[in-house]
């Protein structure tokens, strides 16, 4: 967990200067500091339900990324998987959580006695899905690779809505494109075991 919202902020963006270098990144860059990318939380109440959260959340994929990468494929990881495949997946595959959460209030039982305590809600200004809508926003800044691509729109994995409606593309991506089910594992390995959680 960062100290601060600017720890965070730089951490992330060290990470993502030194590796992204494609035709784009500085825009999408430009666009991440103008959003609320680095206040917003990962989520409402589960994993890094708070401000800062989901910087801090896409620093953790990252990570885990790296070593599931690096595991997978031993010293030449590089010539499978480019370093700036790992950056663009781990920490892009949520930005479709930009301008997605906002501030609100709930009342909370706290010693038998009612307490309005502040919390996020969600409110979806572009209904674009999860993964699809991170790979929609991303591709109008810099061109994804086919693998990347795939890999960010099927993060979520069964937990996505498609796949809990009956389709089965998700199986198939994975039986295709190695790089998707190790960014799932570890978008999970981060949310439930780097992170976290709320108690609520």
């Amino acid at each position: 967990m960062f100290n601060s919202l600017e720890e965070g902020k730089q951490a992330f963006l060290a990470i993502y200067d030194e590796y992204i270098k494609r035709q784009g990144s500085e825009e999408l860059r430009a666009y991440l500091l103008r959003s609320d990318f680095f206040r917003a939380p990962a989520s409402t109440r589960y994993h890094c339900a708070y401000e800062g959260g989901l910087c801090e959340h896409s620093v953790n994929v990252y990570k885990r990324l790296l070593r599931c990468v690096r595991g997978e494929y031993g010293e030449g990881w590089e010539e499978r998987v480019s370093h700036e495949s790992v950056v663009i997946c781990g920490l892009l595959h949520d930005v479709c959580k930009i301008d997605f959460y906002k501030s609100d209030f709930r009342n909370v039982k706290e010693n038998g006695e009612w307490v309005r305590k502040p919390c996020f809600v969600r409110e979806e200004l572009l209904p674009f899905g999860h993964g699809e809508k991170s790979v929609y926003i991303i591709n109008s800044f810099l061109r994804l690779t086919r693998e990347e691509a795939v890999a960010i729109n099927w993060h979520m994995g069964g937990f996505d809505q498609r796949a809990r409606g009956g389709d089965n593309s998700v199986s198939e991506a994975y039986a295709k494109f190695p790089l998707a089910v190790l960014l799932h594992v570890s978008d999970l390995t981060a949310s439930y075991i780097d992170e976290k959680r709320s108690q609520h």
